[in-house]
């Protein structure tokens, strides 16, 4: 009878056994991967939508049309069956909507040349005639804009410019210098697209006539050439131009050209060469050009209005600091009237409306948070969105707010993380939803914010993570001992048991760039720690100061000094976690990614005493190896402020290292070169110092693609196994 009472309590458990995560699931089967909205479209009357579905399961997919208030299908707008060149079909899941919505621009064959210039065969469907005009058959195509008649497009080939007008069906050459590793014509060079998150140069004026385009000479910039391993007998060799710090930079002008008279003028951006124009931009004036001017030294912006008829320029608007000024995109022009755009001229970043001779209307938004993005302004109601940290650093939620600066209104519903798409004419808009242990929502809202349709809610996966027992991410605040308040999250193993002592695996960027420590969906990186925690370690990452969201002197306390204020957070943090009575202090790790990997290695530097062992996955190890946008932003030139590029540097701490270090690196990565982890690795050799090394054959930064990311989890999992 005894026996039966067990088999009878032990059967529900065996029913509801929960299941274990593997490194298969996670990063090669895709088990855990959210869904998104792909396909989904509001159109510019404000009254339909469309989506792109397939009416028989395996069949090429349509367009179908739909009513945003009754949700029914009113039409097939387009059938992917037509769209067809040289005896096959084009992918309809590639589409994007010509400005008068009655072509659609399609790809095939894509494939990067830097993180954001992919290039591809791009062709345009004719809603109507069903045509298909292909852009070139002369080579793939960067960054295709249809002209806002929608009669043409520009787009770069092979370093040159190109206009195809869709109605001749030719290719008109705007320039004919372009040449790779020369000469780059509306396509930045490889540190402005990396640096200034731009990699399209090129803008057409309202009225169709003029195109604006940056001309990048490379000429005096230094190459870098990385071997790529393919098999053969001698390796292929890649020589890009890459200016590291301190180096020359590409020599930049404007043009402006005419595309009714077939010519450009040049835009006087002044005599100084050593200088950056991170953005153009045309005014609502299709006459008026805005260059954005940025000094070397990156503290002082200035905004240039450029004649398109004569190039003639004077400046209209100065923002200064005695550290740096950041870009963005945040620029928005207020029909004939000003422009909008954001500062962190008052200790935090914020909204301010100029008008057009750049004199100070008034400041939109006011407090002691960010503005993280400005989502866009309404002018029929006067109203601008926007995403700030208004609710604290670890959030971002959607703001209104009246161009005079009153009427402030949260749109976000929930705590967590929210971003908002706004459709044409501002009626509804697309919220991206999600916290930090919730899978992104994504659903339509009509503009007073009454739900209109849940695009995708992810239902199946929240149903799959049921079956796993999975731990739950816990915000935290810790105060250091300099009484700097950070914040934090904490996962700790399922079946944690306070009177048991755990080792813990810290986890953090560090930089200024990016927030780590987000209450939103972390997608793999989320699974990979719930498997941690399943190992029986305690999960912790803390966004130290320089870290974004939380004003300028948060911010920029890290000025010329990256590294220092970093690691001192990060130390304090592993010292207070080691007095908890349910960690052991003797087993505490680190790892960290690029900037976390900088970290993860100076953490086993001069954090030794703290950190029994870490993780540095493509790091930079001395910030005179990257390249000079970045790093003389924050730290000046070398020759400038030696002390700040060599004090924090973990190839001149090797030898304090007493834990185990793991160095990762992909041989190909063209962004944090491997000659920073082969320097390390010297470093290490040269001080005896015993350490795990993994490079990657041809691996760019993110060493990804295939099985890649399965191998380096794996290595990293047997070494925390057997090192923490």
């Amino acid at each position: 009878m005894k026996k039966l009472v067990f088999m009878l309590l032990a059967w529900p458990a065996l029913i509801f056994a929960q299941q274990r995560l593997t490194l298969e699931d996670i990063w090669a089967k895709g088990t855990f991967s959210p869904k998104s909205a792909q396909g989904f479209n509001v159109l510019k009357d404000g009254q339909s939508y469309v989506d792109i579905a397939s009416e028989v399961e395996g069949s090429v997919p349509d367009l179908f049309k739909y009513d945003l208030k009754t949700q029914k299908q009113t039409a097939l707008l387009v059938k992917g069956s037509d769209i067809v060149f040289e005896g096959r079909y084009l992918d309809l899941r590639t589409y994007e909507f010509s400005p008068n919505e009655d072509k659609l621009l399609l790809y095939e064959a894509q494939e990067y040349v830097y993180r954001r210039s992919p290039k591809a065969n791009y062709f345009v469907y004719d809603i109507a005639t069903k045509k298909v005009v292909r852009l070139s058959s002369q080579g793939k195509q960067l960054f295709p804009k249809f002209s806002p008649d929608g009669k043409k497009v520009a787009y770069v080939r092979d370093n040159n410019l190109y206009i195809k007008d869709l109605s001749t069906e030719t290719e008109e050459a705007v320039t004919k210098d372009g040449e790779w590793n020369k000469i780059k014509n509306g396509w930045g060079d490889w540190v402005y697209e990396e640096e200034f998150s731009k990699a399209d140069y090129f803008d057409w004026s309202s009225d169709s006539r003029y195109l604006a385009y940056v001309r990048f000479d490379e000429t005096k910039v230094k190459e870098f050439t990385m071997d790529i391993y393919k098999g053969e007998l001698y390796p292929e060799r890649y020589t890009f131009k890459y200016p590291k710090a301190g180096e020359d930079n590409s020599i930049v002008s404007v043009q402006i050209y005419n595309t009714s008279s077939k010519s450009a003028v040049t835009a006087d951006i002044g005599a100084n060469t050593d200088i950056y124009i991170p953005r153009i931009q045309f005014t609502n004036n299709a006459n008026v050009l805005c260059i954005q001017r940025l000094n070397r030294l990156q503290n002082k912006l200035e905004f240039l209005f450029a004649d398109a008829t004569n190039g003639s320029t004077r400046v209209i608007y100065t923002d200064e600091a005695k550290t740096y000024v950041d870009i963005s995109d945040d620029l928005r022009f207020v029909a004939n009237k000003g422009f909008i755009m954001s500062s962190e001229r008052d200790e935090y970043n914020h909204l301010y409306y100029f008008d057009l001779n750049g004199k100070l209307i008034n400041q939109i938004t006011k407090g002691p948070w960010d503005v993280m993005e400005f989502k866009g302004f309404n002018e029929a109601t006067n109203t601008l969105y926007y995403v700030s940290t208004e609710n604290g650093g670890t959030q971002r939620d959607v703001y209104s707010i009246k161009l005079d600066g009153k009427d402030k209104k949260r749109m976000s519903p929930r705590n967590g993380q929210s971003n908002f798409e706004f459709t044409k004419g501002y009626k509804y808009y697309i919220s991206t939803y999600s916290n930090a242990n919730t899978p992104p929502v994504y659903e339509l809202y009509s503009i007073d914010g009454k739900l209109v349709k849940v695009l995708e809610d992810n239902a199946d996966l929240v149903a799959k993570l049921k079956h796993y027992n999975l731990s739950t991410k816990k915000m935290f605040k810790f105060k250091t001992p300099d009484g700097i308040e950070l914040n934090g999250w904490m996962m700790k193993p399922a079946n944690f048991d306070s009177t048991n002592k755990y080792p813990v695996y810290m986890y953090a960027y560090g930089g200024p760039g990016a927030n780590v420590c987000n209450d939103s969906w972390d997608g793999s990186t989320y699974m990979w720690h719930n498997l941690l925690t399943q190992e029986g370690y305690i999960v912790v990452c803390v966004d130290n100061r320089g870290t974004p969201g939380r004003g300028r002197q948060f911010k920029h306390s890290t000025y010329l000094q990256l590294g220092k204020l970093e690691v001192v957070d990060q130390i304090d943090l592993a010292k207070y976690l080691g007095t908890l009575k349910f960690v052991d202090k003797t087993r505490i790790g680190f790892q960290g990614w690029s900037y976390g990997g900088y970290m993860a290695s100076l953490m086993i530097t001069k954090g030794a005493d703290v950190i029994k062992s870490a993780v540095a996955v493509a790091p930079v190890t001395n910030w005179k190896y990257y390249d000079n946008i970045y790093t003389e932003r924050f730290l000046r030139k070398p020759q400038d402020n030696k002390s700040g590029y060599e004090d924090n540097s973990p190839i001149n701490f090797v030898k304090n290292i007493k834990g185990k270090f793991l160095l990762i690196h992909g041989s190909g990565d063209d962004n944090v070169h491997v000659q920073n982890s082969m320097e390390m690795s010297a470093a290490l050799v040269r001080n005896n110092i015993p350490f795990d090394y993994m490079i990657y054959t041809n691996k760019n930064h993110g060493i990804s693609g295939g099985l890649t990311r399965l191998h380096i989890y794996t290595k990293i999992l047997k070494f925390v196994r057997e090192n923490l």
